[in-house]
């Protein structure tokens, strides 16, 4: 999936966040696709944030608020998608594009991509994405971060364990070919039971995310898949999947 406004470095408007949550969709309804790669086209930006161009509209109060709050509607649909999800991070990644990046259950980056929230620095303040990053970015980071509009390379955002791999621009494809590569390797029905354990189980109480893994781990162990990788595992063998 590639946002593609080069000319304003992939900026965010509700045309782009409906043209993400279409793309999601039809990837969670393809079988043949095992996991979601998001980049922005071009090589200078991921995705710079909102377009502020945006704010001169005809529309009305409830419909722009409407439209805004669908970039919280494609973090949410990022982090419940069926599928592994990349962010493909091959510039800037600010305001709701460093939200983006966040969303994404596993991050590659150019090491000299900026990373950041510069809301502040024109009055604003980075709400809807304040929810991915209380959710990925260390406390202390994460203020100084909003509060300053400092922005960090992706090199200092892999130190901090915000980015997965932080890489030469020419090592990024391979990359993230590695990952993929990787992932389709795995059962897509342990993907998917995977995935929705770990984000259902963060805001839970301790005793809740306790209880509702164990039902989740009794559940994993009634799939076929189970069976197929032990004995691949014990007979030495490349796993064949099931989905099941």
């Amino acid at each position: 999936m590639t946002i593609a406004r080069e000319e304003r470095r992939n900026a965010l408007n509700p045309e782009v966040t409906s043209g993400l949550l279409e793309g999601l969709r039809r990837a969670a309804d393809d079988d043949a696709a095992r996991v979601v790669v998001m980049t922005g086209a071009g090589e200078k930006a991921f995705c710079a944030g909102g377009d502020l161009g945006g704010f001169a509209t005809d529309a009305s109060s409830a419909d722009q608020h409407r439209a805004r709050g669908q970039l919280g509607e494609v973090f949410v649909a990022m982090q419940s998608h069926p599928k592994p999800v990349l962010a493909r991070v091959n510039g800037h990644a600010l305001g709701g594009g460093y939200g983006l990046m966040l969303a994404a259950d596993i991050v590659v980056a150019v090491d000299d991509a900026t990373i950041g929230t510069p809301e502040i620095d024109v009055g604003l303040w980075p709400h809807i994405i304040t929810s991915v990053i209380q959710r990925n970015v260390p406390r202390k980071v994460a203020l100084e971060m909003m509060l300053t509009g400092r922005k960090i390379d992706a090199r200092e955002a892999e130190r901090w364990g915000i980015v997965n791999r932080s890489v030469p621009r020419a090592e990024l494809d391979s990359s993230i070919d590695e990952y993929v590569e990787t992932l389709s390797s795995k059962s897509p029905l342990i993907l998917r039971l995977g995935k929705r354990s770990f984000y259902r189980a963060q805001d839970m109480a301790f005793a809740d995310a306790v209880e509702f893994l164990n039902g989740m781990l009794t559940l994993n162990l009634q799939a076929e898949d189970v069976a197929e990788g032990v004995s691949a595992f014990l007979q030495k063998r490349a796993p064949e999947w099931k989905g099941r």
